[in-house]
């Protein structure tokens, strides 16, 4: 059984050239791509079109509803379910409240980024095409490369193989999964 292909894997030396190549796949219109690198390569964001990260709302989304639902748990706690008149005071009080439920807002927003950063990134991935590439295991040190998939609408390998050759790259390879 054939395997089947994962995309084309291209690779570059310099962090300029694996700029340049992006800049150049992204006019050609390609959507599924990625570029990898051994460290961060500024302006590369802007050229693969990232925006802001959803993890600070996963964060605020756990924080709102942790400080929301403990001052609603204090509330009923005290005025419903177990009420005790202590010295004439109110049953409940908004400042007594606020550092239990604050305490709980701060651990429930680190839980949240947390949560939303695996939901986004997709981990737990403990298996990806490209481990399978030798050439690949370069990444890690001192080469950049930049993977066009075969699932992209204008994939065509002879096509997609000339766009990458005239970006300069250094070497090209078909990934299998």
């Amino acid at each position: 059984m054939n395997p089947m292909p994962y995309g084309l894997i291209a690779e570059f030396d310099s962090p300029a050239a694996v700029l340049r190549a992006a800049e150049k796949v992204r006019d050609a219109g390609f959507r599924r791509w990625d570029v990898f690198s051994p460290f961060p390569v500024h302006g590369l964001d802007k050229v693969m079109g990232f925006k802001n990260s959803l993890v600070g709302w996963f964060a605020l989304v756990f924080g709102g509803g942790a400080f929301i639902g403990s001052m609603l748990m204090i509330w009923f706690m005290n005025d419903f379910d177990y009420p005790i008149m202590v010295g004439g005071k109110p049953m409940f009080s908004a400042p007594q409240a606020l550092v239990p439920s604050y305490i709980l807002l701060v651990l429930a927003s680190a839980v949240g980024a947390f949560v939303g950063m695996v939901a986004l990134n997709r981990f737990p991935r403990l298996y990806h095409p490209l481990f399978k590439n030798s050439r690949f295991a370069m990444v890690s040190r001192d080469k950049f490369f930049l993977v066009i998939e075969t699932s992209d609408p204008k994939f065509s390998e002879t096509e997609t193989r000339a766009l990458l050759e005239s970006a300069g790259s250094t070497h090209l390879e078909l990934a299998v999964e």
